[in-house]
């Protein structure tokens, strides 16, 4: 189950990540468009590519390698693998356990 919960955050991650950069491109090239200063905009934008570059990193860097290990990294790296999955229980690709 968490080999396929990775993968299938790594998929969220990624398509978060690609939306954010097209959505940053969008509208720090025309902010007034979207009713936002182009301060704003590009502060914005900023911290959306970040937050999503950081999920990724974070799952690829701290969780993932710890997956399947014994003792504490391994408890800890499958309940952050589950905090990070739980905004998406409702996704239609979530792989839900089996019993």
């Amino acid at each position: 189950m968490t080999a396929a919960l990775a993968a299938f955050l790594r998929a969220r991650f990624t398509e978060e990540l690609e939306k954010a950069r097209f959505a940053s491109g969008t509208v720090t090239q025309d902010p007034e468009r979207f009713g936002v200063a182009p301060e704003d905009a590009a502060r914005h934008a900023r911290f959306s590519v970040a937050n999503a570059e950081v999920r990724i990193t974070l799952l690829e860097d701290t969780v993932i390698p710890n997956l399947g290990t014994e003792g504490a990294a391994g408890r800890t790296a499958e309940y952050q693998l589950r905090l990070l999955a739980a905004p998406y229980v409702e996704h239609k690709d979530y792989p839900h356990e089996r019993g």
